[in-house]
C-alpha cells in the first residue's frame, strides 16, 4: 500500500475512535445500556475467573514447604554449640520428642516442658537433603529424639545400662550428646489417609517399620529379618536410603538411629539448653 492510503486509513482508524462514546462521560454511558449490561457482564465473569484461578492455587500443594509459622531463635548457649532448629532445616518436619512425653521406655519425662530438636549445623545439609527426597515420594520424616543433653543420657544409662542401646556416658559428648545424631521415622505427608489411632502422630500415618521407638529386642536391628515383615524391611531401606544420598548413615543397632559425619569424635559436652 501507498504511503497516502495508510494516512487515510490511519485518519479513517481515529475518526472511527472520537465518534464513539467515551467512558467517562455520564450521558454517553446512560444513552447505550446495552454496552453497559455488556462492560458489566464481563467484568463480572472476570473477577469470578479470578477469584477461581485464586482457589485453584490455594488448593495445590507447594513444591516446597515453608515454614508456617516463626521458629524462635535458639538460645545463646546452643547457637554458641553450633546447633540450630531442625524446622529452620526440614520445613515440614514432625516433631515428636518421646523423651519430652513419658510416651518412652523410662515410662516418664526427661525433657523440659518446650524442648525443642535440636541439631548440629553439620547434620543441616544431610538432613534437607534426604528431606527433600523423601517429600518427593509423599512422605515427612518424623523425629523423634535430636540433641540430648549429657544430665539426660546419664539418667537414661542409669535405667538400661546395657551400652548396646544406651551410649554409655561418659567425660566427651559423642553422638546424641553432641548434636550429630538423630532417632527418626517416616509418616505420609497429609492428613488424609486412614490408619489406626497408634499409627498416627499429629494426623500423619505411620509407616510400618516393624517395631516403635527404643524396643529393646533383635527386631530393632537395622537390618534384622526375623520377626520383621517384608513390608517394614522394605520402608527401613526405603529411610535407609536417603538418609544415605544425604551422608548420614543408620546406626546397625537401631532402624531409627542416624549417624551424621563426625558423630563419634569425642567432644566437651555442650551443655545448651533444650528450649
Amino acid at each position: 500500500m501507498a504511503r497516502s492510503g495508510w494516512v487515510l486509513a490511519l485518519l479513517l482508524l481515529v475518526a472511527g475512535c472520537t465518534s464513539g462514546s467515551r467512558a467517562d462521560d455520564p450521558a454517553s454511558a446512560s444513552s447505550t445500556p446495552q454496552a453497559s449490561s455488556v462492560v458489566a457482564s464481563t467484568a463480572a465473569s472476570s473477577s469470578a475467573a479470578v477469584l477461581t484461578t485464586a482457589r485453584a492455587s490455594a488448593a495445590r500443594p507447594s513444591a516446597s514447604p515453608s515454614v508456617s509459622a516463626v521458629i524462635p531463635p535458639v538460645s545463646a548457649k546452643a547457637r554458641a554449640t553450633g546447633l540450630v532448629d531442625i524446622r529452620t532445616v526440614v520445613p515440614d518436619a514432625v516433631i515428636d520428642l518421646r523423651y519430652a512425653t513419658s510416651n518412652n521406655f523410662v515410662g516418664v519425662r526427661l525433657y523440659p516442658v518446650g524442648a525443642r530438636c535440636l541439631v548440629h549445623e553439620s547434620m543441616a545439609p544431610g538432613l534437607k537433603v534426604a528431606a527433600d527426597r523423601l517429600r518427593r515420594q509423599g512422605l515427612v520424616v518424623v523425629f523423634w529424639d535430636c540433641y540430648r543433653p549429657h544430665a539426660v543420657q546419664v539418667r537414661m544409662f542409669q535405667i538400661v545400662p546395657d551400652p548396646d542401646w544406651v551410649a554409655r556416658p561418659g567425660p566427651f559428648a559423642t553422638s546424641h550428646e553432641a548434636g550429630r545424631s538423630v532417632d527418626i521415622t517416616l509418616a505420609w505427608a497429609g492428613t488424609g489417609r486412614v490408619c489406626p489411632a497408634g499409627q498416627r502422630v499429629q494426623g500423619h500415618c505411620l509407616l510400618d517399620m516393624g517395631n516403635g521407638f527404643d524396643d529393646f529386642t533383635a527386631r530393632a536391628h537395622a537390618f534384622a529379618t526375623s520377626g520383621v515383615s517384608s513390608v517394614a524391611q522394605s520402608n527401613r531401606a526405603r529411610l535407609r536410603s536417603a538418609m544415605g544420598t544425604g551422608g548420614i548413615t543408620v546406626y546397625s543397632g537401631e532402624w531409627w538411629h542416624f549417624n551424621g559425619p563426625g558423630s563419634t569424635v569425642r567432644r566437651p559436652h555442650l551443655n545448651a539448653p533444650l528450649s
